[in-house]
Order: structure tokens, then C-alpha cells, then sequence
């Protein structure tokens, strides 16, 4: 259950001690209901991307503002880029972003009072309330002129405890006005967040170092929490992250995460003790990722580098149909390994920009016994298996986890928060990769 939200609708930007005596209000009138305030952590929402309110200004869409790439919005985007001779994916891309905004601009003026256009940042995920944050401050950047800063403010008590009849309740507050806007109250978002407990943000856009509400956020939280899935430059992308971890920020990547069956199938493949001697003879390396996003791809071979301390010593992009990337390394016992990524076309584009597709490890010496094959349950294996290869290769088929969406993502984070020094190791190796493209 939720209290009723109360507005506080004016032409300036907002102050804390409005903010805080609205609060005041409300906890005072839940006193009397045995309502319990939530005290886990504070986390800041950076809702930026604004590709519903385009959609719905534009007439593809009605569902809810929030931000969540289900069926409806798949439908919209996927009418918008018939509509607009873009490539069909379901998905939005740069492209597509791109030329959203440029005919929402070609629109006349009452196009942004279409009901709930900016309506976005009105909820909270289930998945993230089932943690009990102690206070959830979303900031929601609005279409149209810059009025100034408005807020809202609610308690949000999901939580039944089992042994009382008691609510946990948690604060939400939501931040909305112009990007602009938004960024004249840095000081009062980084005032929100609870001073004794932990405090996270997650921004949900490309990590941007030179906007003051990015880098004072980062700088005052315990963990960034970003999905370079959605990233349309993961490379540039990564060697900002590289950075901030390297200046102390502790990075959470949600796509990281979506890698985990991968990493699991590859080290059980040479578990056997027959296999494990062979593992060193690895020096040739295939990976196939959904065209569109090479983040997986890129991680993927981070972690695989990392873990067999090859060390990255030349990086080219071929290009062509597959977009096709080439990495060399240099093996601790002196071989030399290459490495091809592969954008693949599909018909079939799944919910996450980029999975990897599948993952083939050959040796060049022809009596090892590592040929490994890895596939995606709804692609098959057959270009994998044409490459070809003198060797009895294993072959399996991968499953990701049942639920990769962000939320659901973010809630396994809430639980288990801490320096991934394995991420942290194989982001390292792919800044040292994408450091080696030529200028």
C-alpha cells in the first residue's frame, strides 16, 4: 500500500525543507497505523532516457511511463521504425533515439500535454521496494520548457513483516524538470540521501564523468550502479568506467551479470583433470554477440584474458557484415592467442541489446584436446560448428538465468553489494584492449 501522494506543484525549484516537512506530514499521519520506517539505504534513480514520452508524444504509444522495455514498448518501437524505414529490432538504439527526438521536435506545442507523457518515475519496482530501502529519490527528466524543480513525496510500505502486523515503509520522492533543471539541485539530491546508511545510485545512461550531478553522485556513493547493455558506445563507455573504478568508484555493471551462465558452462568445460592441462593450449577464440552492442562480448573476453593472464597487444576493427573485431594477446608460456568478436544479424532480437550468441575455443595445435563450443539456446550452433577445426570440440548449449531484466538484476546487487574484484580485473584487461585501437 501506498500513501497518498502529495504535490508540491510551484514554478521554482523545490527546496529540501519543503521536501522534508512534507515527509514530516506523512509519517506523522502513519504514526497511529503501525507503520515502520525502512533504514537499509538510501538510493538515488537517474531516469533519463526518454524514448516512451517520444513514443507517446508520437503517437505509438499509451502503456505506463516506466521506463521498462516490455512488450508494449517493443510494439511501439517496432511500429515507429517500420514507420521511419529504420532497421526493425524492437529495440532503441542510437538511431532510433535520434530520430524520435527529431520528429518529436517537428511537433507542435501541445503535443506535451498529452496525459502522462512525463508521468514518468510514478512508480517503484517491486524487485528494488522488496529490499527496504530506506528512502528512494528518482530524478525524472520532463519534456518541454524549464518551470523549475517539482516534487513528490510518498511512503512506500510493500513489506508485511511475519511477525506483527507492522508495515516496513520506505520514503519515495520524485524529482522532476529539464534535464537542466535537474542539474541546478545537485547539492540538494546528494542532501536526500540518508547520511549513516548506504547509499547507491543508479544511472541508468552512459556514465558521463563532466556533468556535475553524475560526478557529484558517483563521488558520494558507495556504488555506481549502471547496464552497459543499453550503452550505443560501450567502448567509449568502458574506458570511462575503467577510470572512475581506477579513481576509487566502486562500479556495478547489471550486464555483467548476464554473463554468469557463460562463465560457468567455459570453467566446467575444462574441469575434467584430462581437459584442465589442455586449457593453457587455448589460443584461438571466437566470440558471437547480437549485432548492436558488443558490451557482453568485450567482458566476456576480459574475463577470459583475465583468468589465463593474457596479456592484450593489438586490437583492429575490420568492419564488414559482422563488424568484425580482432584482438591479439600474449600467453604467459610465450604462445600467442587471437581473438575475433562478431556482430551476428538475427531474426529473432532478444530482450538485452548484445547477447553473446555463442563462443567457440580451438588450439592451433591440432592434438590438444580444448576445442570448446558454446551456444545460445534460441540460435543453434551451426556457424560455430562450421568453423571448422580437426579437434572433437564439447559442445553444450547455454540457458540464461530465467529474469535479466534491470530490476530484477538490481535486486540480487542489493544484496550482495561489494567490490567485484573479478569484474574489476576484466574490465581492466578490456581498457587495455580498446587502448590499443589506433588513433
Amino acid at each position: 500500500m501506498t500513501t497518498p501522494i502529495v504535490a508540491l506543484q510551484k514554478p521554482k525549484d523545490i527546496s529540501l525543507d519543503e521536501i522534508e516537512a512534507e515527509l514530516g506530514k506523512i509519517w506523522r499521519s502513519q504514526s497511529g497505523g503501525g507503520a515502520t520506517r525502512a533504514a537499509t539505504f538510501s538510493m538515488v534513480v537517474y531516469e533519463p532516457e526518454e524514448f516512451q514520452q517520444l513514443l507517446a508524444a508520437l503517437g505509438f504509444y499509451d502503456g505506463p511511463i516506466d521506463g521498462i522495455h516490455g512488450p508494449l514498448t517493443k510494439t511501439a518501437i517496432t511500429e515507429a521504425q517500420k514507420i521511419y524505414g529504420l532497421r526493425v529490432t524492437g529495440r532503441v538504439d542510437s538511431e532510433t533515439l535520434a530520430r524520435l527526438r527529431e520528429e518529436f521536435a517537428k511537433q507542435p506545442a501541445e503535443r506535451i500535454e498529452i496525459p502522462n507523457i512525463n508521468a514518468r518515475g510514478f512508480s517503484i519496482s517491486d524487485a528494488i521496494a522488496a529490499q527496504n530501502p530506506c528512502r528512494i529519490i528518482t530524478l525524472s527528466p520532463v519534456l518541454g520548457e524549464d518551470e523549475g524543480v517539482t516534487a513528490q513525496v510518498s511512503a512506500y510500505c510493500p513489506i508485511q513483516k511475519s511477525s506483527a502486523s507492522n508495515l516496513i515503509c520506505c520514503e519515495y520522492i520524485t524529482l522532476r524538470g529539464t534535464k537542466a533543471a535537474l542539474e541546478r539541485v545537485t547539492d540538494l539530491v546528494a542532501s536526500l540521501m540518508i547520511p549513516e546508511l548506504p547509499k547507491f545510485v543508479w544511472w541508468k545512461a552512459t556514465p558521463n564523468p563532466e556533468q556535475e550531478l553524475f560526478k557529484r553522485l558517483s563521488t558520494s556513493c558507495q556504488c555506481l550502479i549502471l547496464d552497459s547493455c543499453y550503452f550505443s558506445d560501450p567502448e567509449s563507455e568502458f574506458l570511462k568506467m575503467q577510470e572512475l573504478i581506477e579513481a576509487r568508484t566502486y562500479i556495478a555493471d547489471l550486464n555483467w551479470h548476464r554473463l554468469a551462465s557463460w562463465q560457468e558452462l567455459t570453467a566446467a568445460a575444462f574441469d575434467p583433470p584430462e581437459r584442465r592441462a589442455a586449457l593453457g593450449e587455448v589460443d584461438r577464440v571466437t566470440i558471437d554477440y547480437e549485432k548492436g552492442n558488443a558490451a557482453q562480448a568485450l567482458m566476456f573476453l576480459g574475463w577470459l584474458a583475465s583468468r589465463l593472464e593474457w596479456e592484450p597487444v593489438a586490437f583492429t576493427e575490420e568492419g564488414g557484415d559482422y563488424d568484425l573485431k580482432h584482438v591479439k594477446f600474449n600467453g604467459s608460456n610465450g604462445r600467442q592467442i587471437e581473438a575475433e568478436l562478431a556482430a551476428i544479424p538475427t531474426a529473432d532480437w532478444g530482450e538485452i541489446p548484445g547477447d553473446m550468441v555463442g563462443l567457440r575455443l580451438t588450439s592451433t595445435n591440432l592434438n590438444a584436446d580444448c576445442c570448446t563450443i558454446l551456444c545460445s539456446e534460441t540460435t543453434g550452433c551451426m556457424r560455430m560448428e562450421a568453423g571448422g577445426s580437426a579437434q572433437a570440440c564439447r559442445t553444450e548449449q547455454v540457458t540464461p538465468m530465467s529474469d535479466q531484466r534491470a530490476e530484477s538484476l538490481l535486486s540480487q546487487q542489493l544484496q550482495r553489494w561489494g567490490r567485484d574484484m573479478l569484474y574489476e580485473e576484466s574490465l581492466a584487461v578490456v581498457a587495455k584492449i580498446l587502448r590499443l585501437l589506433p588513433a
